[in-house]
């Protein structure tokens, strides 16, 4: 085991490093909100007219956590909220924020108000009694009165991207703003709105910006199914208090659908609507009122005795993809679940509270449910839990990204086989050193805290090692690694990292990866506690840097399981290609040594164990991995799929995974570019002519190669441009596009030509110019949406509005 005490020095720096960090300015200014007067006469309706003009202008960058001064407009109670100039997503703050969820922590304007918010569509009054327009009217005019030129780049000079700094002026100081930024009004250097629609927010504004709020309609068939699911959860019993507690804390982040409609049948689905557990001090019949907590497993009420009931809501608004993490809880399931946790008779003497420690180990929290049955909870979905922590709150930033690869495969240890489900007397000896840190967010624990549990870690370690050596003292075999039952796509997946966001696919994506994973059920079950239940985006700086530093200790739990199926003698030197320079002497003092003795079990015909098994899997798995003709195959040519003329081929497979070294166009490509292939004849059918047929999609990923990802910071330190790839997908797949390119299917070839033979600044701007879909293109919000509407053709379930916070000035 390592002596942790020489790995403090690295702690240091990013405590050092982050207390460093800017803030926000909260200063409020003296004007004064006149209350809004609704004219008798309404031109307009919220509902009918207002609301598909932000759901297409404006909510591509006003949605989620990161919705610039937190106007979120996927609902119309993120409208009435208003702005405020507080960011929740800040690296240096010394202690944790308020939390301000909508929905949540205020309900009416004037709650918000008294948290720092200011509204975007009252009017104000100084101290002179001179009445200004509403901010949002003030915002509308300058982007009107002021606009970019038609089919040009945006300036530089306008700040665009992740990093922009949110310039939130509230009531009085409108007018700095605008000398300060003459194009900086709304939509933000993108085509703005047309006349039509302009004149159809200044008028509804105008007339007391009236919001009608039409009733949540809930079908007959969903009503019925969550009344058998709050039926179901609220029992009384300690074994279901306990069971519902631990489904509560896996699936309040999903957005869950009561029906069982076929994600890939080719129907779209508009009206399936989707719902949130909550945890609510109403019971069934009454209106919801949703306990507060910062966590889902945070104290329901200072007086433990407050009974809550767990309930189900529709989700409000406008779905968003950055957030739309779905998951099937139909009659089917709740059958599964009923067989799944009560197929072995187990007893709960004594339920656990809300403390510290109930909170920091889920292991000794629900000992009482069957290991064995929690993993195998957790496998029938991995897809979803790993969604909630790479797709989640936690993964925004580049800090909080870069300690995972830019493509890596993951597959999970046979629930047969994994020593931990499977073997209580192990379970009871390991169950304290898995505790997870973050809990105390104070600056002054965070030294305490974090050496604590990396030396718990190590610990856990040492005795896993010892255990499996025991049990397996031939070495690992390939029967160890689930097989998904020969039916169950959950189990290989590909995360896709974009520099700042990441993302999931089901399947093996992609070209042979630098590294994969492995995780068993201790490893799965702690990344989700400590990146979805415990992260409070809140928190201090304290809290993140202890998340993203135990996340670091997961990422190398993880690959080095999966050197645990390599043969003894190479997994030294896979290990170092992984970590190289500096991160082998981080390698050496904060990671558990590498096991370098212990037999692999499988028989290895190469002198390239990693792909040989990798391929291995591939081959024995085709219909989970998934067959990749376009990254993972040579000089062939991919036919479009549904194309008109069979004799058109995809000559995409030419510039797809090959390094930068090879094809330098990659070095100028930003992390997520959608592709757009219009079909050169589309069916006349009126009832068959949808997205999917009129047009094709592929994604073009950049896999940015580094030396390491051990460390938090320095990541430019670290790159290794040559070595970067393109990875080719056939759908949309990210939720931040930097890039749209649009082409004719006959023009195919020569937009591969024309790819290829980029090598400089000057040619990818000529390139873009030709292919690309500037911002300032008449058709940008039309082509921008066209994704949106091709998933709602082909996985209506999975289709939201797709975020451009992250698109660059083209």
């Amino acid at each position: 085991m390592k002596k942790p005490v020489q790995g403090r020095t690295y702690a240091s720096v990013i405590f050092v490093v982050g207390i460093l960090f800017l803030f926000s300015d909260n200063d409020r200014q003296a004007e004064q909100v006149k209350p809004r007067v609704i004219t008798a006469t309404q031109s307009y309706s919220f509902t009918q007219n207002i609301r598909p003009i932000l759901d297409t202008k404006c909510l591509a960058c006003h949605s989620c956590y990161d919705a610039p001064c937190q106007l979120k407009l996927e609902s119309f109670q993120g409208l009435e909220r208003g702005a405020s100039k507080a960011r929740v997503y800040d690296g240096g703050r010394l202690k944790d924020s308020p939390p301000t969820r909508l929905y949540i922590d205020a309900q009416t304007p004037e709650e918000w108000l008294k948290k720092g918010f200011y509204s975007v569509l009252s009017e104000y009054s100084d101290k002179a009694d001179n009445t200004t327009p509403p901010l949002m009217q003030q915002m509308l005019d300058l982007g009107q009165n002021n606009p970019l030129t038609t089919n040009t780049r945006v300036p530089d000079t306008i700040e665009l991207g992740f990093d922009r700094v949110n310039y939130c002026p509230a009531p009085g100081e409108f007018n700095d703003y605008v000398d300060k930024f003459p194009h900086g009004g709304m939509p933000l250097a993108v085509s703005g709105l047309d006349k039509q629609e302009y004149q159809t927010l200044s008028t509804w504004l105008k007339q007391g910006a009236k919001i009608d709020t039409p009733p949540v309609a809930i079908s007959d068939t969903d009503q019925l199914m969550i009344s058998r699911w709050e039926d179901w959860l609220n029992r009384r019993d300690k074994r279901s208090i306990l069971l519902s507690r631990y489904l509560y804390e896996h699936l309040f982040l999903g957005h869950l659908y009561l029906n069982s409609a076929d994600q890939s049948d080719g129907q779209n689905h508009p009206t399936t609507r989707f719902y949130q557990l909550i945890r609510s001090y109403t019971p069934a019949g009454e209106k919801p009122v949703i306990v507060p907590t910062v966590r889902p497993n945070d104290r329901p009420d200072n007086t433990p005795q407050q009974r809550f009931y767990y309930r189900l809501i529709p989700l409000p608004g406008t779905v968003v993809h950055k957030t739309h993490i779905t998951y099937r809880f139909d009659s089917q399931r709740l059958e599964q679940y009923q067989k799944l946790f009560y197929s072995t008779d187990w007893q709960v003497d004594s339920l656990p509270g809300y403390g510290y420690e109930e909170r920091s180990n889920p292991f000794i929290t629900f000992a009482a449910i069957p290991a064995k049955l929690r993993y195998r909870f957790l496998l029938n979905d991995a897809r979803f839990f790993v969604r909630n922590f790479i797709r989640g709150p936690v993964c925004r930033g580049q800090i909080a990204t870069n300690v995972i690869r830019d493509q890596f495969w993951v597959m999970f240890e046979s629930p047969d086989t994994e020593l931990y489900s499977n073997n209580p007397e192990y379970q009871l000896s390991v169950n304290d050193y898995l505790g997870l840190p973050g809990e105390k967010s104070s600056l002054l624990d965070f030294g305490s805290q974090w050496f604590t549990y990396s030396d718990k870690r190590n610990s856990y370690l040492d005795m896993r090692q010892k255990a499996y050596q025991q049990a397996y003292p031939s070495g690992a075999v390939l029967q160890q690694i689930w097989d998904g039952d020969q039916t169950n796509d959950n189990a290989f997946l590909t995360v896709f990292r974009h520099h700042n966001s990441a993302s999931v696919t089901s399947g093996w994506q992609g070209e042979i990866p630098l590294t994969a994973w492995v995780m068993g059920y201790p490893l799965l079950e702690r990344t989700y506690y400590e990146l979805v239940v415990n992260f409070d985006v809140f928190g201090s700086v304290s809290h993140q840097a202890q998340t993203r530093l135990y996340f670091d200790l997961i990422r190398n739990g993880s690959e080095t399981n999966f050197l645990r199926f390599m043969p003894a003698a190479s997994r030294q030197t896979i290990y170092s290609d992984w970590y190289q320079s500096s991160a082998r002497i981080k390698a050496k003092i904060t990671y558990h040594d590498l096991d370098t003795r212990t037999p692999s079990n499988i028989a290895f015909s190469s002198d390239k164990p990693k792909e040989e098994l990798l391929r291995t899997l591939l081959e024995r798995y085709p219909q989970l991995t998934g067959t990749d003709n376009i990254n993972r195959c040579n000089d062939c040519k991919q036919r479009i799929p549904g194309s008109a003329n069979e004799n058109d081929t995809l000559a995409l497979s030419n510039i797809a995974a090959k390094p930068a070294a090879d094809l330098t166009a990659i070095k100028w490509l930003p992390e997520v570019t959608f592709v757009r292939i219009n079909l050169d004849k589309t069916t006349t059918d009126s009832d068959s002519a949808t997205a999917d047929k009129q047009f094709k999609v592929f994604t073009l990923l950049r896999n940015r190669r580094h030396s390491s990802v051990a460390f938090l910071l320095g990541e430019s330190l670290r790159y290794q441009e040559d070595l970067d790839t393109l990875t080719i997908l056939s759908e949309p797949v990210g939720s931040y596009p930097n890039l749209i390119l649009q082409l004719k299917q006959s023009q195919l070839d020569d937009f591969v030509s024309s790819f290829e033979a980029i090598d400089s600044d000057s040619a990818f701007d000529q390139f873009v110019e030709r292919w690309g879909v500037g911002r300032m293109n008449p058709q940008f919000w039309q082509v921008f949406h066209s994704f949106t509407a091709y998933m709602e053709a082909i996985h209506p379930l999975e289709a939201g509005v797709y975020d451009m916070n992250r698109y660059g000035h083209w």
